[in-house]
């Protein structure tokens, strides 16, 4: 049974039909993670949701990229934030791409929806301008690792989609595996969904015990970063509501199969 809440059933980021696949950073097979490129090729296969990471520049401009630094992408030392946009735009990522602002891809793209992690403190008010200036509040979700950078962003977009923080997944998950629903209600409130790896601490995650109490508590559950088919389709039977998937190509194909 999916969740079912009044506050999700308002927002258009949870109207598209189950199961939500979440393109990893784009389709990254195909062009360099996190470009406009990627985002294209995912959106191309037929993905509705796009999983991206933000960061801010030197000058204050929400940039979209997972790394806080460009040693791995682009080959250099430096953190990302002491660079202008002008200067990072100037660095080729590979196949012609650069990096992209956030408010380029919500522009790029009006019928995606975005799943944001906010990566850095000083990325919540700029992300969070994009966002209102490209009137997307409704199709995009904000989470993060961080409590107090998603609660920042938050506080800047009423009404806004996001996923639990580390603190509050712990606590919700718990609260599910001990059956104790009103725990999971108390660590849950103001959110819609928990994002979480399949396996922690040496045991699996989503359980239908676990998923049918952040259910009754309109929480939706959706797995990261999972890529192969048959680990899709065994957390598709437990009831996940959403997968995170670098092979966004391979859950499409599975789901049509499916269907």
């Amino acid at each position: 049974m999916k969740a079912d809440s009044a506050r999700t059933a308002a927002m258009p980021w949870f109207e598209p039909s189950l199961p939500r696949l979440l393109a990893h950073r784009g389709f990254a097979l195909e062009a360099p993670e996190n470009t406009l490129l990627a985002f294209l090729k995912a959106l191309a296969l037929g993905a509705t949701y796009l999983e991206t990471d933000v960061h801010a520049t030197r000058d204050g401009v929400a940039v979209i990229s997972h790394d806080p630094d460009l040693s791995r992408i682009a080959g250099r030392s430096e953190q990302l934030g002491s660079l202008t946009l002008r200067e990072l735009q100037q660095i080729d990522l590979g196949c012609g791409q650069t990096f992209c602002t956030l408010a380029e891809a919500l522009d790029a793209f009006p019928a995606a929806r975005f799943n944001i992690d906010i990566k850095a403190p000083d990325a919540a008010a700029p992300a969070a301008q994009a966002i209102l200036e490209a009137r997307a509040t409704g199709r995009v979700l904000i989470g993060s690792f961080s409590g107090r950078r998603r609660r920042a962003t938050v506080r800047l977009l009423p009404g806004v989609a996001t996923s639990a923080s580390t603190f509050q997944v712990v606590a919700a998950l718990a609260g599910a595996k001990l059956g104790l629903r009103s725990l999971v209600r108390a660590a849950a409130r103001g959110l819609d969904a928990l994002q979480v790896p399949p396996r922690g601490a040496g045991m699996s995650i989503p359980t239908k015990r676990v998923i049918a109490n952040l259910h009754a508590a309109g929480i939706e559950i959706h797995v990261w970063t999972i890529n192969d088919v048959p680990t899709m389709l065994e957390l598709l039977e437990l009831g996940v509501d959403g997968i995170v998937t670098d092979r966004i190509d391979l859950a499409l194909e599975l789901i049509n199969d499916r269907n």
